[in-house]
């Protein structure tokens, strides 16, 4: 999976999309101007190729890349906090945003949005933070399941992240090679529960570039330890596994872009991401080309199962009612 320069395809992109190596298309802010335009970019893509996934980052709160004309998602700790204080209307509220995200990503043609984060966390960790539905497993998988529950009625495949879990270290992955001391007894009673809990809900499972080096060396994105021992051998997990982007300085301890391709797609990762550096993605698609690299034949499953149109959505009673809801409870974006 691969980004794209603007809010256009170049005429390179426009090759690099029939790359047999490429399955997909990430967008970022950057792409983004309106909901038309990333519409029409969405089926320019498809035109083109039409089994690419189409995919986003739209969480909810800081991690929302569709602004100009979309929901104001609230964050998915703000959600925690009134699920607390509410549980039965939290809980329902959930499902809803759930669904509300996944139209409205649909609606602009994309296919899904890298969510929801299971991470337990709670202000621990510099990247995750607000971003997690709570600290416990108990609050994170009730809440998740209830969002992943309107992202399905909508028509959108989850992908839980960022497996064994993200929220116990502060450092920020983007950033540095980063390791977790905690036991495997401490993960199995903590963090592992949400993604153990969920498997059958989730059609994807995004990984964390972090050592847990009292268990496995490697970081998880490198290790069959977690992706073929943990994640396909004892939790039965069925779906596709997305690397996180390679680019992030949290991989570079390995070495250069090839053995980074090598190592993740030999732990088990179904599609790896590599973004914003292009000149990565150009050498990482020689060396698949050259080593043979198979091709998936089950990533198309996690492509939108229904059409939604922004006619029809703008004009849905339970849009704004939803919107209305986040606007009074405060649940908006400080």
């Amino acid at each position: 999976m691969l980004d794209l320069d603007g809010s256009s395809l170049t005429g390179e992109e426009k090759d690099l999309l029939n790359n047999a190596n490429v399955g997909g298309v990430i967008l970022f802010s950057r792409n983004i101007l309106s909901r038309h335009q990333v519409k029409s970019l969405c089926e320019e893509i498809s035109a083109i190729n039409p089994r690419l996934l189409i995919a986003v980052d739209q969480e909810g709160g800081r991690v929302q890349r569709l602004i100009d004309g979309y929901a104001v998602l609230p964050s998915m700790q703000k959600l925690g906090k009134f699920v607390a204080q509410d549980k039965d209307n939290g809980l329902i509220l959930a499902s809803n945003l759930g669904w509300l995200m996944a139209s409205e990503v649909i609606a602009s043609g994309l296919d899904i949005s890298f969510a929801p984060v299971l991470d337990l966390d709670l202000d621990r960790s510099s990247i995750i933070g607000d971003r997690s539905f709570g600290d416990t497993p108990k609050t994170v998988i009730n809440i998740a399941n209830s969002f992943i529950n309107g992202m399905n009625e909508a028509g959108m495949e989850a992908v839980g992240k960022h497996f064994p879990g993200h929220g116990g270290i502060h450092a920020d992955t983007h950033l540095s090679y980063t390791e977790d001391l905690r036991s495997l007894d401490d993960l199995k009673q903590h963090d592992l529960i949400p993604f153990d809990e969920l498997h059958n809900r989730l059609g994807g499972i995004m990984t964390a570039h972090i050592s847990f080096p009292e268990i496995d060396n490697n970081i998880a994105t490198f290790s069959k330890y977690w992706l073929q021992n943990t994640l396909r051998e004892k939790m039965k997990f069925k779906g596709e596994i997305f690397s996180d982007d390679l680019s992030m300085k949290g991989t570079d301890f390995i070495g250069g872009i090839d053995h980074k391709v090598q190592k993740a797609l030999e732990s088990g990762c179904t599609m790896i991401l590599i973004c914003n550096d292009r000149s990565a993605a150009l050498q990482a698609l020689r060396f698949m080309e050259k080593q043979s690299t198979s091709q998936s034949t089950t990533l198309t499953s996690l492509k939108a199962s229904k059409i939604v149109s922004w006619e029809k959505l703008e004009n849905d009673p339970r849009r704004k009612d939803i919107i209305n809801q986040i606007h009074n409870l405060d649940l908006e974006i400080a």
